[in-house]
């Protein structure tokens, strides 16, 4: 598989672009606080977050391309199996395409929120030590 990078702009998808606008216009509770508290305006240690971006054949829920990081946010829909199995597939994808996939559910983010906002950061801090942005 090839890996993402700036040359391939991240692996972008734009055939997902009407998709991922709508999806813009319709996040869940849970994308709309972690957007708005925490990754919107480089809120996270200065970093550039996208929300609902194209990426292969998928759209992710926030990616950072500097640090090839993509966080994902589950909702009640994705404790079925099928959905679940899904969700594995995709996260396949994107590591195998050089990303560090994080994963939080709706509840950690609405009732947990500053220790899923702790965990990023250290996921961040960690990453930035892997591609020499600190």
């Amino acid at each position: 598989m090839e890996k993402a990078n700036k040359q391939n702009n991240y692996l972008y998808n734009s055939n997902l672009n009407d998709k991922a606008r709508s999806l813009r216009k319709n996040m869940t509770k849970a994308e709309v606080a972690l957007w708005k508290y925490a990754l919107k305006n480089k809120k996270m240690l200065g970093y550039k977050f996208n929300r609902q971006r194209p990426v292969l054949n998928y759209i992710v829920d926030f990616m950072c391309k500097d640090l090839m990081i993509v966080i994902e946010i589950d909702g009640y829909s994705h404790n079925f199996k099928e959905v679940v199995k899904k969700d594995e597939i995709k996260q396949y994808d994107l590591e195998n395409a050089g990303f560090t996939v994080l994963r939080y559910n709706d509840e950690d983010i609405l009732e947990n929120m500053e220790s899923v906002l702790l965990d990023i950061e250290l996921h961040i801090t960690s990453l930035c030590k892997v591609y020499k942005k600190i």
